[in-house]
């Protein structure tokens, strides 16, 4: 069983993929943040460094669904390979960030790596207003984030919205994360659990 927690940063989807991982005893897979060698550059200088910082992720994230698929191990993933490229490369493009030769370069590599890869069996999407998201930057603190944009997360979740209501590769379940604190709530946690059992037991 494949389940990837996708949304905006913020939304909490790291503690998501952390809660889930521990209640079904399954292995849980985060996003390559920490040991990152391009993040930081990116927050100060987009432009010059974000066709690196795509790539990198385009390939982290490739690595992750190799171990996926070759092993037999039930997984929860926090954040997908498609975000990079529907979300963050196209964004990064539309906002002038990312030249339409890199962009295109991006896209191409992106499609091709996509072709040997099975989508997850549930995607589960945290929606998450500006406000929200703003508010758990800031709480977590990281030095990188500090700089972002409130009209860059915005169009971000103009993204998340569309690639969302396209998305058909397989389940999907959306989470008003406005109006769930799962961190601290085990009510909001229990619920959530639940919602992902009956989508989980209608794959059968």
């Amino acid at each position: 069983m494949h389940i990837a927690i996708v949304g905006n940063i913020g939304a909490g989807k790291t503690t998501l993929t952390e809660l889930l991982a521990k209640n079904y005893g399954w292995e849980a897979m985060y996003e390559a943040v920490d040991n990152n060698p391009y993040l930081e550059d990116f927050y100060s200088d987009m432009k010059r460094w974000s066709f690196n910082l795509q790539i990198y992720f385009l390939n982290s994230r490739f690595q992750q669904i190799k171990e996926i698929q070759k092993g037999n191990k039930s997984i929860i993933q926090d954040r997908t390979i498609y975000e990079d490229a529907y979300i963050f490369a196209e964004n990064l493009h539309e906002m002038g960030l990312m030249t339409t030769r890199d962009h295109d370069n991006y896209r191409s590599i992106f499609e091709n790596i996509t072709s040997f890869i099975n989508p997850p069996h549930l995607l589960v999407y945290l929606k998450a207003s500006v406000p929200t998201l703003v508010e758990n930057i800031q709480r977590r603190g990281r030095e990188y984030e500090a700089s972002i944009r409130i009209d860059y997360l915005q169009k971000l979740n103009e993204k998340y919205d569309k690639w969302i209501k396209g998305y058909d590769a397989g389940k999907l379940l959306i989470l008003d994360k406005d109006n769930l604190d799962f961190t601290n709530n085990p009510e909001d946690l229990a619920s959530i659990i639940e919602k992902i059992e009956r989508e989980i037991n209608g794959l059968f």
